[in-house]
C-alpha cells in the first residue's frame, strides 16, 4: 500500500507558538486521522526549523548558545502538539544529524552536477526575511514593505543555485498538474509570480556573517541558506524509509506558498532527480477580533489556555468548524462561546445526557433493542445515511467545516426525534404498544448518538472515545463498518451521566 505521507510546515523557532501554528497542526491532524480511518497507511510529519540569522540573533539577545535556545523553543512546539492531541508519527528538527546529513548530500550532488556555482553579489538584503531583495520587491514609492524590516545594501561572494533554468519546466508542471496546488485558485497566483523572470537563488551565507547553519560540503567557509536547508526536512525525515517519499500533501500557510514551496521546493527536487509531492495545501490566516494577531498589542490567543479552560476538543472543533480550508477566518471569544454553548453543550452534550438519563430511568441502564420501524425512525435513519455519505465526500475534499455542519444538523434532528417520541411520556404508559415504542426510541437515540460521534472521530477524537465509553461500547477496527446503522448497542450498559461540555461564560 502506498503511504499517505502528510507534512506540516516546520515551525521557525525564533518565537513561541501561536494560534496559527495550532490551526495548522489540528488541520493536518484531522486529515491524517481521517485517512487512517479510511484505511490508508499514514505517515505524519511535523517539526521545527532551527537555523538562520534570526535564530542566531535571538540566542545572542537571550545570552545563550544557539543550540540551547532552539532546544528550549522546539520543546514548546512539541508540547503544543501533545496538548492538541496531534497524532504525528515523527517530529524532525533541522539541527538533527539525520537532517544535516541529507542536506549536505544533496548540496554536494547538485554542486557536482553543475547546478550550483559561486559568484559575487551586490544588492539589498532583509535580515528579517533572511533573503536578498530586488527592486520589484519595493513599494510604489520606492520604500521597502514593512515585512522586510531593516534592509541593507551588501556586496559579497556567495553560491547560487540555477533556479531560473527550471522556470519553463515549473510553469508547465503547474499547468498540467491541476492538483499540485490546493485551493486551485492559488495556482494562478503562482503562475502570476512566474510571469517575471526568476533569478538564480543564493543558497549560502558567509560564516563570518552567519555561523548558525549547515556548512556547505564543498566550501566550509559558507553555511546553507535557511530555506534551502529547511525545505529538505520533508525528504530528510523519510530518506531512510522506503515507500514513503514522495509526500502526498504539504500543509502550509499561504504566506510561504510563493516562492518557497511553490517555486524553490519543486525546482530543488527536480534538479536533484527526486519525485515531486502530489500537492501543496495552502491554508489561510487567523485574525483575532477582526485585527492582525500581535503579542505586543495583546491581540493574541493562547491555544494551551483554551485547551485547559474548555477542553482540547472544543478548541479543535472551533478551529475546524470556523475556517474554510484555504480562506482566512477570525477568532473571537464571543463566537467561540456561541459555538461552544450552542453546538457542543446544548446540542451534543444535551443528546448525550438525555440518552444516558432516559436509558437509566426506563431501561435499567441497558440499551434495549428497537422493535418498531415507523416514519420517525425510518426518516432519521435515512437522514443518517445521507449525512454519512455527504460528510465522507466533504472530508475527501477538505471541506471539514461543511462536514461538521451536516453532522451537527443530524445531531439536532436526533434531539428533535426525541421531542417527537417523548420517551418520558411513553414511560408512564402501561400500554404494550407504548412500551415497544419506548424501547425503540431509547435504542434509536442511542444508535444515532453512536453514529454521529463516530463521524466526529477525526476532529474530536477524545470526545468520541468518551461518548463511546459512557455508552458502554467498544468500536471495531473498521471505521466504515462503524458507520452502518444497526443494533451494536443492544445490551450495552450505559453510564449514569456525563458532563462533557459544561456551559461557559465569557
Amino acid at each position: 500500500m502506498k503511504t499517505f505521507y502528510l507534512t506540516t510546515a516546520i515551525d521557525y523557532v525564533n518565537g513561541s507558538p501561536h494560534l496559527g501554528h495550532a490551526y495548522e497542526k489540528v488541520l493536518s491532524d484531522v486529515i491524517a486521522r481521517f485517512r487512517r480511518l479510511m484505511g490508508d497507511q499514514v505517515w505524519f510529519l511535523t517539526g521545527t526549523d532551527e537555523h538562520g540569522q534570526k535564530v542566531q540573533q535571538s540566542a545572542r539577545k537571550h545570552g545563550v548558545d544557539p543550540q540551547a535556545f532552539v532546544d528550549s523553543v522546539s520543546q514548546e512546539f512539541r508540547a503544543l502538539c501533545a496538548k492538541l492531541e496531534i497524532s504525528n508519527d515523527d517530529f524532525i528538527r533541522t539541527t538533527e544529524e539525520r537532517h544535516k546529513r541529507v542536506v549536505r548530500q544533496i548540496l554536494q550532488q547538485l554542486y557536482d552536477k553543475g547546478e550550483i556555482y559561486k559568484a559575487d553579489y551586490k544588492g539589498f538584503y532583509s535580515t528579517r526575511q533572511e533573503q536578498f531583495l530586488q527592486d520589484k520587491d519595493r513599494n510604489p514609492d520606492g520604500s521597502w514593505p514593512e515585512l522586510f524590516g531593516e534592509v541593507t545594501e551588501i556586496t559579497e561572494s556567495n553560491y547560487f543555485f540555477k533556479l531560473k533554468a527550471y522556470q519553463d519546466w515549473l510553469i508547465e508542471h503547474i499547468r498540467t498538474h491541476e492538483d499540485f496546488i490546493f485551493p486551485r485558485y492559488r495556482a494562478k497566483q503562482v503562475l502570476e509570480f512566474l510571469k517575471e523572470p526568476l533569478n538564480d537563488l543564493c543558497i549560502s551565507r558567509p560564516r563570518e556573517r552567519l555561523e548558525w547553519g549547515i556548512p556547505l560540503p564543498f566550501d566550509e567557509g559558507f553555511v546553507t541558506y535557511v530555506w534551502f536547508d529547511a525545505l529538505l526536512n520533508y525528504y530528510s525525515a523519510v530518506a531512510d524509509k522506503p515507500g514513503i517519499w514522495p509526500a502526498t500533501f504539504h500543509v502550509i500557510g499561504k504566506d510561504i506558498l510563493v516562492p518557497p514551496h511553490a517555486v524553490y521546493w519543486p525546482i530543488m527536487l527536480q534538479a536533484a532527480g527526486l519525485p515531486l509531492p502530489r500537492s501543496l495545501l495552502a491554508h489561510g490566516w487567523w485574525s483575532i477580533n477582526g485585527a492582525k494577531m500581535s503579542k505586543s498589542t495583546g491581540n493574541f490567543v493562547d491555544a494551551g489556555t483554551y485547551c485547559d479552560t474548555y477542553g482540547v476538543d472544543a478548541l479543535r472543533y472551533f478551529l475546524i468548524r470556523e475556517m474554510s480550508v484555504g480562506q482566512d477566518s477570525d477568532f473571537s471569544q464571543a463566537q467561540f462561546l456561541t459555538r461552544y454553548n450552542t453546538e457542543l453543550a446544548n446540542n451534543l452534550g444535551n443528546l448525550v445526557n438525555r440518552t444516558l438519563n432516559m436509558t437509566n430511568r426506563f431501561a435499567g441502564a441497558t440499551v434495549p433493542a428497537a422493535e418498531v420501524a415507523e416514519a420517525p425512525e425510518t426518516d432519521l435513519r435515512a437522514l443518517w445515511e445521507k449525512t454519512r455519505d455527504e460528510a465522507i465526500a466533504l472530508h475527501e475534499t477538505f471541506q471539514f467545516h461543511v462536514a461538521l455542519e451536516r453532522t451537527f444538523a443530524f445531531i439536532t434532528s436526533t434531539n428533535a426525534y426525541i421531542e417527537l417520541r417523548a420517551p418520558w411520556k411513553l414511560g408512564k404508559s402501561s400500554d404494550p404498544k407504548d412500551q415497544a415504542l419506548l424501547r425503540t426510541s431509547l435504542a434509536t437515540m442511542a444508535e444515532a448518538l453512536r453514529l454521529g460521534v463516530t463521524l466526529l472521530a477525526a476532529v474530536m477524537p477524545g470526545t468520541t472515545r468518551k461518548i463511546q465509553g459512557v455508552l458502554g461500547y467498544t468500536p471495531g477496527s473498521v471505521w466504515a463498518d462503524e458507520l452502518v446503522w444497526g443494533n451494536r448497542l443492544t445490551g450495552c450498559k450505559v453510564a449514569a451521566t456525563a458532563i462533557l461540555f459544561p456551559r461557559a461564560t465569557a
